[in-house]
């Protein structure tokens, strides 16, 4: 009796631990923005099939969790990745090649 409520109780909960785990990985699917506040930082997310990007702006650098001003880009995986910092803006721009 016990085996099979702990069998069922499996069948139950894995399928739903998986389901959560795939949840953060759709966002090249739809289309969305998402302002916000992360006090005292303004956060804007805006995703396009294929495309995302983040913009994080912080009144006279209060807030930042990045240092200096730098650009970067690299590739990951079929994504084209762009970083651009400064003192008071972060801004992240991911592009994915539809294959």
């Amino acid at each position: 009796m016990t085996l099979a409520l702990l069998l069922s109780s499996i069948c139950v909960v894995l399928p739903a631990i998986a389901h959560a785990d795939d949840s953060h990985k759709g966002w090249w699917r739809d289309s969305w923005r998402d302002p916000y506040w992360e006090q005292p930082c303004e956060v804007k997310l805006e995703s396009k099939p294929g495309e995302f990007k983040r913009e994080i702006k912080c009144k006279n650098g209060r807030g930042a969790t990045w240092r200096g001003e730098w650009k970067d880009e690299f590739w990951d995986g079929p994504c084209k990745v762009r970083l651009e910092a400064s003192r008071e803006t972060f801004k992240e721009e991911v592009k994915c090649d539809r294959r």
